[in-house]
């Protein structure tokens, strides 16, 4: 899993980059990574303006920037502006796309360290498996990485003027991708936007130029598998019976791992105190956008009152995923026929969860009690219908599911 030390919105991490900014140059680089179309290269373009003319950007996965001898011009540019404007800042969007660009960087910012130029780097990634071991080795010590995380109902409704209740249906029913909301009115149009803007791209671009797969038909399956299983346990032998393409155990937890890397499917483990039982049991899949089931999903999204099932598995995955994207441990649990929704770890404390989105008494929460017994340090917590509150609240602490996303947090 990525190094979530930092997960942020886009106004968090503007604040923190500010500060940066306004230490001595030049400072350690600044890896802003997170998924597609969630507003890295807004910020980006937001710096350009504050900082103009002491701005300098570039988008590494446009055509100029695929011609011979660019990265040289485009250092050699950003010295002479240092050089003659002072300190300036180097914007630097979709790094990743760079052939061998951690060596790169490593190089560039070696030299500006040694020669004491006055300059800022900031890179944007859209995938943390482009950003994670080859940054590690070859830039240590060299750059501070944020994570910028998937929007909170909360974050939508102030960057779109919308009410409370209208954002958190559009989180339930299509995500919240800040790009994709022009088109939530017209879904044909959203779904192809979300498909060829966010999951082709992700997956035809960013997965298969940065790792090795040797059989991306296989991992186009594995994916489509996902969205139509959010917040249920997969065995993942009984996913290779549903595939078209051969693959073995071990290569579909691979694929199942770069999809986590790359913000699309968090594939999230049993809880146990053994760490060798947590990696044999069979993952949750939990989808880690709203966006990326209604695009997927011929049937588009469920409607409480018509298919309260799949509704229900809808929000457990919503709520399942806004944890894992503010950073959180998640986890399930399950012995026979017990089960608890979520066990999470992490800022918010440690928290068991059952997520019921309708009617239920106290012998559908057996699995949250035997599981707190086990593990008194969990707080047991039902997530749940305002008209349930008060039913929940007879057996432990209980929280209506849309004040909890609202929040986006416990």
């Amino acid at each position: 899993m990525f190094d979530k030390t930092y997960v942020l919105s886009f106004s968090e991490a503007l604040h923190i980059l500010l500060e940066r900014l306004s230490e001595p140059s030049p400072g350690r680089i600044q890896l802003l990574v997170g998924p597609r179309q969630i507003g890295k290269t807004t910020l980006l373009f937001d710096l350009e303006q504050r900082f103009s003319p002491n701005a300098l950007y570039t988008a590494l996965d446009s055509p100029e920037a695929a011609l011979p001898g660019f990265w040289e011009r485009f250092w050699a540019q950003a010295e002479a502006m240092a050089l003659s404007k002072g300190t300036i800042i180097v914007l630097l969007d979709e790094i990743h796309v760079l052939p061998g660009w951690s060596e790169k960087l490593k190089g560039q910012w070696d030299r500006i360290a040694r020669t004491k130029i006055p300059m800022h780097i900031i890179a944007t990634g859209s995938s943390a498996l482009a950003l994670g071991g080859s940054s590690r080795e070859s830039l240590a010590g060299r750059f501070e990485k944020l994570t910028l995380t998937h929007w909170t109902p909360a974050y939508l409704a102030e960057a779109f003027q919308f009410s409370r209740e209208r954002a958190l249906e559009l989180f339930i029913q299509k995500g919240a991708y800040p790009g994709a909301v022009r088109y939530v009115e017209d879904f044909p149009r959203w779904r192809a936007y979300v498909r060829d803007a966010i999951i082709e791209t992700a997956i035809g671009r960013d997965i298969l130029s940065l790792a090795p797969i040797r059989k991306p038909a296989l991992l186009r399956q594995v994916f489509a598998v996902c969205m139509s299983m959010p917040a249920q346990i997969l065995s993942l032998q009984k996913m290779m019976g549903q595939l078209q393409e051969a693959g073995t155990i071990e290569t579909i937890a691979h694929y199942l791992a770069l999809l986590e890397e790359a913000f699309l499917v968090a594939a999230i483990p049993k809880f146990s105190l053994q760490e060798i039982r947590m990696r044999a049991s069979p993952p949750k899949i939990v989808v880690l956008s709203q966006a990326l089931l209604a695009a997927s999903l011929s049937q588009g999204p469920p409607e409480q009152s018509l298919d309260p099932v799949r509704f229900g598995f809808w929000v457990e995955n919503s709520c399942l995923a806004l944890a894992w994207n503010a950073g959180q441990k998640v986890m399930y649990w399950r012995e026979e026929s017990l089960e608890v929704d979520g066990v999470i770890e992490g800022s918010w404390g440690k928290w068991a969860i059952e997520v019921k989105t309708g009617k239920f008494t106290g012998a559908d929460l057996r699995g949250l009690f035997e599981f707190t017994k086990r593990y008194p340090e969990f707080r047991p917590l039902v997530l749940c219908n305002k008209t349930e509150l008060e039913n929940g609240e007879r057996f432990c602490h209980a929280l209506c599911w849309q004040d909890y996303l609202w929040a986006g947090k416990l």
